[in-house]
């Protein structure tokens, strides 16, 4: 290994991956019974973009408060920062599997409170606790993949984990339609996250724990028959030999530094490979965050009717291309993350996301100056005490407002009553209230909240779509497989806990502030906002994350003990001590 530098792997084909597991099933029934972390963690946090418009109708507040709307969003994320940072500790503590069956649980728990809720403040409860479950299957699900798996393949499978995620979100939208004319509607949508709950609780008490763990905690024997049906005979006692190795540097390290939680705590943040691993780590899973993903699945059908779709089920249909999508750009990373390398993919996956922000941002830009006009003599006429309030006054002093669009109606927290005639001609400007919605519609017309009729409206789903393309097979998995094997096995539980956090406290506060910044700033600033975060983001993967493609876990650590620096800076640092020399 080249000091500072990256080892040359091997370059490893998807056709490997499956080739491995067509011989040894054992290996993928490991990597998909524990994926059903992921299948929940997608569902749960996309069940509630559709949702959400259901609960608006039933309970009246919500409709009218967009902070409550963003934290019935945001408490799954608050739960899920506890839920990883709690996870991390009993990961090494009661080990992986302990984990999973825990969030199974809580899984289930949130799922029939959030079912039942009588009222807005119970299904925030439930969201807590399906958001706990979250966190832990979040960080435990790829960390018991990877630990289960041999290094050639190991990108790959944790990026089954992905998948699923992917999958559950494109299943919660499958879900979201289904339900639409069904008595309950939001009600049974989160329901039945319940199911695969109890589906991989069943699963996981007839699988073993992970291999790594059990070494660990002296259950060497335990250890070496899991690997036995995991590695070829020949390749086993190398494992065996890695683990010994690792292990034996951990203890001679709590020798030093002691075995609690604050001591080894201390001791990460004391050991430079650890903190170099987290540096990495933690990077990706921010930077993950403030692209802007979770709103996209998070508000999605928010997002297709600001760009001017009005109806909820055809918000949620147009929904479900994005998250297929999302679910395609899963499996090429299957494909590609163990043949082109993890840091590779990120990269490319942020250029590609930078570009598509920009255009959307300018798409949203010229859909809100292009809006429909509002027509002064409509607006005041449509119906008795039906024009907007904003409205009034300027109509009164003989000054109508003539610059005013449709968007600039919205704003003024008023709806936007569409031409019969032409479908962006000049529209109402009128009061925000069910009543009126039921009058427009009786007219044959379209009535207009969250989003102005556009001839832009499809190029917004079409970037949309493209962003997710771009997304999904880069900074969509990578980061979850990076921390699964960044950190020594003696911290990597807590590694994986401290990024966890990281990621979802990113989470929280972009899908607490995503509402509120569309309102501050227009669709087209808050794209943009994070469009200048990818930037941010994209110069610190370049400088802080190293290439892990095939190595071993003690390689990785190696790795890291050398320090690591891009290579446009090893070579300038060369070309500096040659003049030097």
């Amino acid at each position: 290994m080249v000091e500072g530098g990256i080892a040359k792997a091997d370059k490893t084909e998807f056709t490997e991956c499956w080739r491995t597991t067509w011989k040894t099933p054992y290996i993928m029934r490991l990597a998909l019974s524990a994926g059903i972390g992921g299948l929940l963690f997608g569902y749960d946090t996309g069940v509630i973009s559709g949702a959400l418009l259901f609960i608006r109708e039933d309970f009246k507040e919500v409709d009218r408060k967009t902070w409550l709307q963003s934290t019935i969003v945001s408490m799954a994320v608050a739960g899920a920062i506890v839920g990883a940072a709690v996870g991390g500790w009993i990961n090494d503590r009661f080990g992986r599997r302990m984990s999973i069956l825990i969030a199974d649980v809580l899984f289930l728990v949130g799922a029939i409170v959030m079912a039942f809720a009588p009222a807005p403040w119970v299904i925030i409860i439930g969201r807590i606790f399906v958001g706990l479950g979250v966190g832990m299957a979040s960080m435990t699900s790829p960390l018991y993949i990877s630990e289960a798996s041999p290094a050639r393949i190991r990108g790959a499978l944790v990026s089954t984990n992905g998948l699923l995620i992917t999958g559950g979100q494109f299943f919660s939208y499958l879900i979201n339609l289904a339900f639409v004319h069904t008595p309950g509607t939001w009600r049974w949508m989160l329901g039945v996250a319940g199911v695969p709950a109890i589906v991989q609780f069943v699963l996981m008490l007839s699988l073993p724990e992970s291999p790594r763990w059990l070494y660990r905690k002296d259950r060497i024997a335990e250890s070496r028959a899991i690997l036995e049906r995991i590695y070829p005979a020949d390749e086993v006692e190398a494992e065996m030999d890695a683990l010994k190795e690792s292990i034996e540097a951990e203890k001679a390290d709590e020798a030093i530094i002691g075995d609690s939680f604050v001591a080894k705590l201390k001791g990460a943040f004391a050991n430079p490979v650890v903190r170099r691993g987290l540096a990495a780590g933690i990077t990706v899973q921010v930077a993950q965050q403030f692209v802007g993903i979770n709103t996209v699945m998070y508000y999605s059908p928010s997002i297709v009717q600001f760009a001017g779709y009005a109806s909820n089920k055809t918000a949620m249909a147009l929904s479900l291309v994005t998250s297929g999508l999302n679910a395609v750009g899963s499996i090429v990373s299957m494909m590609f993350v163990d043949r082109y390398g993890r840091r590779k993919l990120m990269i490319i996956s942020m250029f590609g996301i930078i570009a598509c922000l920009i255009i959307l941002a300018t798409v949203f830009s010229q859909a809100a100056i292009h809006a429909p006009k509002i027509d002064p003599m409509e607006s005041t006429t449509f119906a008795p005490n039906a024009t907007c309030p904003a409205f009034v006054p300027l109509r009164a002093a003989n000054a109508p407002p003539s610059r005013w669009n449709c968007m600039k109606c919205l704003r003024s927290e008023c709806g936007f009553c569409a031409s019969g005639v032409k479908p962006y001609a000049p529209g109402a400007c009128v009061v925000l209230s069910d009543d009126m919605k039921a009058t427009c519609h009786s007219r044959g017309r379209t009535y207009f909240k969250d989003g102005c009729p556009s001839k832009f409206g499809f190029l917004a789903i079409v970037f949309l779509g493209l962003y997710i393309i771009v997304y999904a097979p880069g900074m969509g998995t990578v980061p979850w497989i990076v921390n699964s094997e960044i950190y020594p096995l003696r911290y990597r539980g807590l590694g994986g806990g401290i990024a966890a956090v990281a990621n979802w406290v990113s989470n929280l506060i972009v899908s607490e502030s995503f509402l509120s910044l569309t309102h501050a700033l227009g669709s087209s600033g808050t794209f943009l906002l994070f469009a200048g975060f990818s930037t941010v983001g994209l110069f610190f993967i370049w400088l802080l994350v190293p290439e892990t493609k095939g190595l071993q876990f003690e390689e990785v650590e190696k790795l890291l003990e050398a320090g690591y620096k891009p290579s446009l800076l090893r070579r300038r640092n060369k070309s500096k001590d040659d003049d030097t020399a």
